[in-house]
Protein backbone atom coordinates (compact mmCIF):
# COMPACT_ATOMS: atom_id res chain seq x y z
CA UNK A 1 0.00 0.00 0.00
CA UNK A 2 3.31 2.91 0.27
CA UNK A 3 2.22 3.76 -3.32
CA UNK A 4 -1.49 4.59 -2.87
CA UNK A 5 -0.15 6.52 0.19
CA UNK A 6 2.41 8.70 -1.35
CA UNK A 7 1.95 12.24 -2.65
CA UNK A 8 2.45 11.87 -6.08
CA UNK A 9 -0.34 9.19 -5.81
CA UNK A 10 -2.63 11.71 -4.65
CA UNK A 11 -2.14 14.50 -6.69
CA UNK A 12 -3.04 12.48 -9.72
CA UNK A 13 -5.90 11.45 -7.74
CA UNK A 14 -7.12 14.75 -7.55
CA UNK A 15 -5.70 15.27 -11.44
CA UNK A 16 -7.89 12.49 -12.89
CA UNK A 17 -11.30 13.62 -10.58
CA UNK A 18 -11.04 17.39 -12.44
CA UNK A 19 -10.72 15.85 -15.54
CA UNK A 20 -12.84 12.89 -15.50
CA UNK A 21 -15.48 15.81 -14.03
CA UNK A 22 -14.99 18.55 -16.51
CA UNK A 23 -15.08 16.37 -19.43
CA UNK A 24 -18.07 14.72 -18.88
CA UNK A 25 -19.69 17.98 -17.43
CA UNK A 26 -18.34 19.43 -21.48
CA UNK A 27 -19.99 16.21 -22.60
CA UNK A 28 -23.26 16.88 -21.44
CA UNK A 29 -23.34 20.33 -22.40
CA UNK A 30 -22.84 19.63 -25.83
CA UNK A 31 -25.44 16.68 -25.53
CA UNK A 32 -28.30 17.89 -24.28
CA UNK A 33 -27.88 22.06 -24.61
CA UNK A 34 -30.27 23.65 -27.14
CA UNK A 35 -28.83 26.78 -29.62
CA UNK A 36 -29.37 29.20 -27.15
CA UNK A 37 -27.20 27.15 -24.62
CA UNK A 38 -30.68 26.12 -22.31
CA UNK A 39 -31.17 22.38 -21.47
CA UNK A 40 -33.15 20.70 -24.19
CA UNK A 41 -34.89 18.29 -21.91
CA UNK A 42 -33.80 15.18 -23.25
CA UNK A 43 -32.89 11.70 -21.82
CA UNK A 44 -29.89 8.86 -22.89
CA UNK A 45 -31.40 5.94 -21.03
CA UNK A 46 -28.21 3.81 -20.29
CA UNK A 47 -29.53 1.23 -17.74
CA UNK A 48 -33.06 1.53 -18.82
CA UNK A 49 -34.49 4.30 -16.04
CA UNK A 50 -32.32 2.91 -13.35
CA UNK A 51 -29.94 4.93 -14.41
CA UNK A 52 -29.53 7.63 -17.34
CA UNK A 53 -28.20 10.92 -18.24
CA UNK A 54 -30.49 14.31 -18.66
CA UNK A 55 -28.62 17.70 -18.53
CA UNK A 56 -29.52 19.79 -14.55
CA UNK A 57 -28.23 23.32 -14.05
CA UNK A 58 -27.67 23.82 -10.28
CA UNK A 59 -27.77 27.07 -9.31
CA UNK A 60 -27.77 27.01 -5.70
CA UNK A 61 -26.17 25.24 -2.51
CA UNK A 62 -26.08 22.61 -0.64
CA UNK A 63 -29.22 20.84 -1.01
CA UNK A 64 -30.47 23.49 -3.84
CA UNK A 65 -30.47 26.53 -0.97
CA UNK A 66 -29.10 29.99 -2.61
CA UNK A 67 -26.68 31.97 -1.45
CA UNK A 68 -28.89 35.26 -1.54
CA UNK A 69 -31.36 33.26 1.38
CA UNK A 70 -27.78 32.41 3.25
CA UNK A 71 -26.05 36.13 2.77
CA UNK A 72 -27.99 38.38 1.13
CA UNK A 73 -25.10 41.44 1.43
CA UNK A 74 -22.37 39.10 -1.13
CA UNK A 75 -22.74 38.51 -4.62
CA UNK A 76 -23.37 34.34 -5.52
CA UNK A 77 -19.69 34.27 -7.15
CA UNK A 78 -17.87 35.86 -3.96
CA UNK A 79 -19.98 33.44 -1.49
CA UNK A 80 -19.01 30.77 -3.51
CA UNK A 81 -15.80 31.61 -3.82
CA UNK A 82 -15.25 32.19 0.42
CA UNK A 83 -16.63 29.06 0.87
CA UNK A 84 -14.66 27.14 -1.08
CA UNK A 85 -11.23 28.86 0.49
CA UNK A 86 -12.43 28.01 4.11
CA UNK A 87 -13.29 24.30 2.45
CA UNK A 88 -10.06 24.15 1.14
CA UNK A 89 -8.09 25.22 3.98
CA UNK A 90 -10.18 22.20 6.65
CA UNK A 91 -9.19 19.55 3.89
CA UNK A 92 -5.67 20.14 3.91
CA UNK A 93 -5.05 20.71 6.97
CA UNK A 94 -7.18 17.67 8.04
CA UNK A 95 -4.97 15.88 5.62
CA UNK A 96 -1.55 16.92 6.70
CA UNK A 97 -2.90 16.02 10.22
CA UNK A 98 -3.37 12.49 9.38
CA UNK A 99 -1.40 9.26 10.02
CA UNK A 100 0.15 8.16 7.18
CA UNK A 101 -0.69 4.82 8.57
CA UNK A 102 -3.60 5.71 7.72
CA UNK A 103 -3.70 5.60 4.31
CA UNK A 104 -7.38 5.05 3.67
CA UNK A 105 -8.47 8.19 5.50
CA UNK A 106 -5.84 10.43 3.37
CA UNK A 107 -7.31 8.65 0.12
CA UNK A 108 -11.01 9.67 1.18
CA UNK A 109 -9.65 13.17 2.23
CA UNK A 110 -7.87 13.58 -1.10
CA UNK A 111 -10.97 12.63 -3.17
CA UNK A 112 -12.98 14.74 -1.61
CA UNK A 113 -10.94 17.58 -2.28
CA UNK A 114 -10.67 16.31 -6.28
CA UNK A 115 -14.84 16.18 -6.21
CA UNK A 116 -14.49 19.61 -4.06
CA UNK A 117 -12.79 21.52 -7.03
CA UNK A 118 -14.36 19.93 -9.47
CA UNK A 119 -17.58 21.94 -8.62
CA UNK A 120 -15.97 24.61 -7.55
CA UNK A 121 -14.60 25.27 -11.06
CA UNK A 122 -18.33 25.19 -12.79
CA UNK A 123 -18.84 27.55 -9.82
CA UNK A 124 -15.94 30.28 -11.31
CA UNK A 125 -17.27 29.60 -14.83
CA UNK A 126 -20.87 29.11 -14.91
CA UNK A 127 -22.04 30.26 -12.22
CA UNK A 128 -23.69 27.39 -11.67
CA UNK A 129 -22.90 23.26 -11.48
CA UNK A 130 -23.45 20.89 -14.38
CA UNK A 131 -25.39 17.91 -12.98
CA UNK A 132 -26.71 15.15 -15.34
CA UNK A 133 -26.39 11.75 -14.06
CA UNK A 134 -29.63 10.38 -12.69
CA UNK A 135 -30.80 7.38 -11.05
CA UNK A 136 -34.02 5.91 -9.50
CA UNK A 137 -34.48 5.67 -5.88
CA UNK A 138 -37.23 3.27 -3.59
CA UNK A 139 -40.15 4.50 -4.24
CA UNK A 140 -41.17 4.51 -0.62
CA UNK A 141 -38.26 6.94 0.21
CA UNK A 142 -38.31 9.47 -3.08
CA UNK A 143 -38.91 9.35 -6.41
CA UNK A 144 -35.67 9.72 -7.93
CA UNK A 145 -32.58 10.60 -6.50
CA UNK A 146 -31.19 14.14 -6.98
CA UNK A 147 -29.37 14.46 -10.01
CA UNK A 148 -25.58 14.84 -9.56
CA UNK A 149 -22.31 14.47 -11.66
CA UNK A 150 -18.94 13.29 -11.44
CA UNK A 151 -17.26 15.69 -8.72
CA UNK A 152 -20.36 14.28 -6.58
CA UNK A 153 -19.41 10.94 -6.84
CA UNK A 154 -15.67 11.47 -5.96
CA UNK A 155 -16.71 13.51 -2.72
CA UNK A 156 -19.45 10.84 -1.99
CA UNK A 157 -16.86 7.72 -1.96
CA UNK A 158 -14.48 9.61 -0.07
CA UNK A 159 -16.64 10.74 2.37
CA UNK A 160 -17.46 7.02 2.68
CA UNK A 161 -13.94 6.09 2.57
CA UNK A 162 -13.20 8.34 5.96
CA UNK A 163 -16.19 6.90 7.49
CA UNK A 164 -15.38 3.05 6.92
CA UNK A 165 -11.43 4.03 7.23
CA UNK A 166 -11.50 2.88 11.65
CA UNK A 167 -13.50 -0.71 10.86
CA UNK A 168 -11.08 -1.40 8.06
CA UNK A 169 -8.17 -0.59 9.56
CA UNK A 170 -8.86 -1.29 13.04
CA UNK A 171 -5.77 -2.80 14.46
CA UNK A 172 -4.00 0.80 12.56
CA UNK A 173 -6.51 3.32 14.18
CA UNK A 174 -6.20 1.09 17.49
CA UNK A 175 -2.72 1.84 17.37
CA UNK A 176 -2.41 5.22 16.95
CA UNK A 177 -4.72 5.99 19.38
CA UNK A 178 -2.87 4.26 22.00
CA UNK A 179 0.17 5.87 20.85
CA UNK A 180 -1.45 9.17 21.40
CA UNK A 181 -2.99 8.29 24.84
CA UNK A 182 0.87 6.81 25.75
CA UNK A 183 2.30 10.98 24.87
CA UNK A 184 0.00 12.08 27.01
CA UNK A 185 0.81 9.93 29.82
CA UNK A 186 4.57 10.35 29.34
CA UNK A 187 6.37 12.23 32.56
CA UNK A 188 8.01 15.69 31.80
CA UNK A 189 11.79 15.88 29.70
CA UNK A 190 14.41 15.42 31.82
CA UNK A 191 15.69 18.22 29.61
CA UNK A 192 12.84 20.38 31.73
CA UNK A 193 14.68 22.30 34.37
CA UNK A 194 14.03 21.02 38.38
CA UNK A 195 13.02 23.08 40.94
CA UNK A 196 15.90 24.52 42.94
CA UNK A 197 15.99 22.88 46.18
CA UNK A 198 19.25 24.71 47.84
CA UNK A 199 18.73 27.41 50.48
Amino acid sequence: MKFFNKLPFHIGVIVFSIVADQLTKLWALARFTNETGAPNHEYVNVIGDLLRFCLVFNKGAAFSSRPQDILPFLPPWLFFLLISIVAAVVLFWFYKNIDKRDYLTRLGVVMIIGGAIGNFIDRMRLEMVVDFIDCDFPDFIMTRWPTFNVADCFVTVGVAIVILSPFILKGIHKQIKEEKEQAKEQPKSKDEPSEDRTF
